[in-house]
């Protein structure tokens, strides 16, 4: 007989909230390159949505890590396979698409519709489904602790997380315990950081566990399959859907896949040729790309190293992290416009 809950002890929710930074994490390179594929000064709207929704996660890698803390975990970012070797599944358990870094297309802007589409709430959201893995063997693309739990959307797997920290709260109670044992100077909030949709607040019990994990689930997509969040903005799924449909939702629209809005024009061809999930084997050897690529990786990997450090005792760090992540601009141009000598145009290839 199937569990009532997937997760049945702290080690598991560890795993399961060490999958959730992964998860948050792993969205990043995709939209990065995405948004660095653009020519400058063309797509304005897109580049716009690319930029907030990246922003966004990070915020959401945040709150995860916030959670593993205060439960007594500790986030790394540095752990071997933490960056997944691209295309990939999500942690999460989809199977049914894989996520690759690459131009930003129509076919990425329907992988992106994926990454944040709402969940089924009961409608079959948990399935059993064989062990899947991805080409680098890595964490990513299989569940956490291989139970075979699968999870439709993001928002499912994180209503599982929910699930969890009640029946284990509920169990440490009744011993007159907690499962909330973390330091609480661990804690990220929001004067280390900050986001437009959003207050990043310290987590210390159940209840505020619970209020930012569903701030995470409302921001991608929706509250409760809406349009909008809890907070008024607009959710990653349908700030992506306006991509695609041509059109903004304005405040007063209700209705998903009917936005009254401006009208958003996309030029497809102002857009390099990105060589999709490209690795430094693809580069000429001992060509300046090749180094410009591996100063790249070196840059990135200390803003793993800055994310982890920030998770763990040095919140203030997170002020340095945020813009960092878009410091790399000047070497992600130096790659995307230059092309390969087997076809299509460099990129980061995050190979850390």
């Amino acid at each position: 007989m199937m569990p009532t809950s997937a997760i049945q002890d702290l080690h598991e929710l560890y795993d399961y909230l060490d999958a959730a930074i992964q998860l948050e994490h792993a969205t990043l390179p995709p939209y990065l390159v995405a948004l660095y594929s653009v020519h400058p000064g063309t797509n304005p709207d897109a580049v716009q949505i690319l930029r907030v929704v990246a922003v966004e996660e990070m915020l959401h890698l945040t709150i995860a890590a916030n959670v593993l803390n205060a439960v007594g975990g500790k986030p790394d970012l540095n752990a071997p396979g933490f960056v997944p070797a691209y295309p990939t599944h999500l942690p999460s358990g989809e199977t049914d698409f894989e996520v690759g870094t690459g131009a930003f297309t129509p076919a990425a802007l329907e992988t992106f519709l994926k990454i944040e589409r709402p969940g089924m709430s009961g409608r079959g959201a948990r399935q059993l489904i064989a062990k899947a893995r991805n080409r680098s063997g890595s964490f990513l693309g299989r569940h956490p602790r291989d139970s075979g739990w699968s999870y439709y959307s993001i928002g499912d797997f994180y209503n599982a997380i929910r699930d969890g920290l009640r029946t284990l709260e509920e169990e440490a109670r009744k011993s007159g315990g907690t499962i909330f044992t973390g330091e609480p100077s661990r804690q990220v909030t929001s004067e280390y950081y900050y986001s437009g949709g959003g207050k990043l607040r310290a987590v210390t019990d159940l209840d505020s566990a619970l209020a930012a994990l569903e701030l995470v689930i409302e921001q991608g997509e929706g509250e409760d399959h809406g349009i909008w969040s809890g907070d008024g903005e607009l959710s990653h799924y349908y700030r992506f859907q306006q991509l695609q449909l041509g059109r903004y939702y304005e405040p007063g629209d209700m209705e998903p896949g009917r936005p009254t809005g401006a009208e958003i024009k996309i030029d497809w061809d102002a857009v390099y040729p990105v060589k999709p999930n490209i690795k430094l084997s693809d580069f000429p050897p001992k060509s300046e790309l090749l180094g410009v690529a591996k100063a790249f990786n070196d840059a990135y990997r200390r803003f793993l190293d800055l994310l982890t450090q920030s998770y763990n005792g040095r919140p203030e760090l997170l002020l340095e992290a945020v813009p960092f992540m878009f410091s790399f601009r000047n070497m992600v141009n130096e790659l995307i416009r230059n092309p390969l000598p087997g076809g299509g145009n460099a990129a980061p290839t995050f190979e850390v």
